[in-house]
């Protein structure tokens, strides 16, 4: 394909177009398609995998296109915020699966680009590219969670290598991943100032990972402990004791990434349906062929609304942060927003289903009623997690609108 270089849009989407047409897998159309669900995050697990997923993450890879707009030398796709719009468009238009999911696309590889110096980029940044390595994150611990700056999670220089022991909570997959983005404390005797950021092989001796059922049923989340954890020096990324600068830095992108899944209907009971259709089919229509219930109805379209807003919101952001320097802090409203209306989303689903809407396993009930029910309760997680809606809202408060502290 030629370089446009920002040129003629509709040549390059015009070609994109085709060229996805023609190298989408056969085994990905259509309602039955077949792929380990798993496929998508990519990791060691897939290495030599023929599953149409990974053939179709590595064909994207090899144009870039899993992460468009990085540098070319690293493996990106080098294209213009213009151009991964159009990209978007086109794989939105055609139904396309998304090629890679990845916390190193979301949140690790943009910081890496931003402080990783130059070999821990063409070390790292190609195997994001690839998908061939899954990534976690470790930030929060048992006793620092909104205060996430009180980590002690313990990082000692042994001079040709650092040795890490502590122990990380709510940590994402990582009984799946392959490594670790991870918050240590190098300086005892600071608190902000004290902290590092460093990559961790999570096949190394000393790392365990134990999953965390939740009230939902799933266990996304996990424990993860260090005990003498040995880490290559090359492996810190920035300076010593200069890891919250790029901590706060990452969580911007993540907030980011959390809150377009909410308005894409993820992780919030969105799976189960279209909220407005659903309330016809279990409250009924009135002669004008609207929802029955005058009180549902009203708060049924008041969160489309929000979420009509968001959407347009987050579409606004993540232009301004392509055109830009990355996301701001500005995240933090979005990431607010989201979480409190895919709450109310969830609550309003399973409300109107009726008793219908307390099912949670066996007969009498559809999947889309026992989907609405799980991810009612896993919603619960969405003020938490990335950060909570009260540090969010104090993000906001100070960085934003430019309050003061409170005396």
């Amino acid at each position: 394909m030629a370089d446009f270089g920002g040129g003629d849009l509709d040549a390059f989407r015009a070609e994109a177009r085709a060229w996805l047409e023609a190298n989408y897998p056969a085994e990905l159309r259509g309602p039955n398609a077949a792929s380990d669900p798993e496929a998508m995050w990519g990791g060691r697990k897939f290495a030599g995998s023929g599953d149409p997923q990974i053939v179709w993450m590595r064909r994207m890879a090899e144009k870039g296109w899993t992460a468009p707009t990085w540098p070319k030398e690293y493996g990106g796709g080098g294209l213009s915020a213009a151009e991964a719009r159009a990209l978007d468009k086109e794989l939105s238009a055609g139904r396309y699966a998304t090629p890679l999911a990845s916390f190193g696309v979301w949140m690790l590889g943009p910081v890496l680009l931003e402080y990783a110096n130059e070999e821990q980029k063409r070390e790292h940044l190609p195997k994001i590219i690839k998908g061939e390595i899954r990534w976690c994150q470790g930030y929060s611990e048992p006793g620092a969670g909104s205060d996430l700056a009180g980590l002690q999670t313990k990082c000692e220089d042994k001079g040709d290598h650092w040795l890490i022991n502590g122990q990380k909570i709510w940590t994402s997959y990582a009984d799946k991943a392959d490594w670790c983005f991870c918050l240590v404390r190098t300086d005892t005797s600071k608190k902000h100032e004290g902290i590092s950021f460093v990559l961790i092989d999570m096949a190394s001796p000393g790392v365990e990972t134990r999953p965390i059922k939740l009230i939902s049923g799933e266990s996304p989340f996990c424990e993860t402990f260090f005990t003498d954890v040995k880490v290559p020096k090359g492996n810190m990324v920035g300076r010593l004791n200069g890891g919250w600068e790029i901590a706060k830095r990452l969580l911007q992108y993540e907030r980011q990434n959390i809150s377009g899944g909410f308005g894409s209907g993820g992780g919030a009971g969105g799976a189960a349906g279209d909220l407005g259709q659903l309330a016809k089919t279990y409250l009924g229509e009135d002669e004008q062929g609207r929802t029955a219930d005058h009180d549902l109805r009203m708060r049924v379209t008041k969160n489309k609304m929000d979420f009509a807003c968001l959407y347009q919101t987050i579409a606004r952001s993540a232009a301004e942060s392509k055109a830009g320097n990355g996301p701001s802090a500005t995240t933090s409203i979005i990431k607010y927003a989201a979480a409190e209306s895919a709450k109310e989303r969830s609550e309003l689903m399973v409300e109107l289903m009726g008793s219908q809407g307390l099912g949670w396993e066996g007969e009498g009930f559809t999947p889309a009623e026992l989907t609405a029910v799980h991810g009612w309760l896993r919603s619960k997680g969405n003020s938490i997690e990335g950060g909570t809606s009260e540090v969010n809202l104090n993000v906001v408060a100070k960085r934003v609108l430019g309050l003061p502290d409170p005396k």
